[in-house]
């Protein structure tokens, strides 16, 4: 039987670990593993990370003024049943703020 399990993280730099360990660690398909925003808000994550920091760059928008990141990220994944404890873990580990499903 399947089932969903759903993480929600704080920034795109703790989802890639996520999927990163689900796939390579636990063999979970990719195509099983859904990324969305959990808001309507911007789906970068809530804090600089990666790239955004070592580039320096400013996030200036063309009005000036800077943007923000906002929004947190909800990483689902469908697999069977007997994957949740696999999957849960994984989330916890990357850093997950939240886990719910299984």
């Amino acid at each position: 039987m399947s089932t969903t399990i759903k993480g929600l993280f704080p920034s795109r730099r703790e989802v890639e670990l996520a999927v990163e360990h689900l796939v390579q660690e636990y063999g979970i398909e990719r195509t099983d593993i859904f990324i969305e925003p959990a808001g309507s808000e911007n789906s970068a994550g809530d804090e600089p990370a990666g790239a955004d920091v070592a580039s320096g760059q400013n996030r200036e928008t063309s009005d000036g003024s800077s943007a923000a990141y906002e929004g947190q990220l909800v990483v689902s994944v469908d697999m069977n049943e007997d994957e949740g404890d696999a999957v849960i873990q994984a989330f916890r580990d990357a850093g997950a703020v939240e886990v719910a499903g299984g």
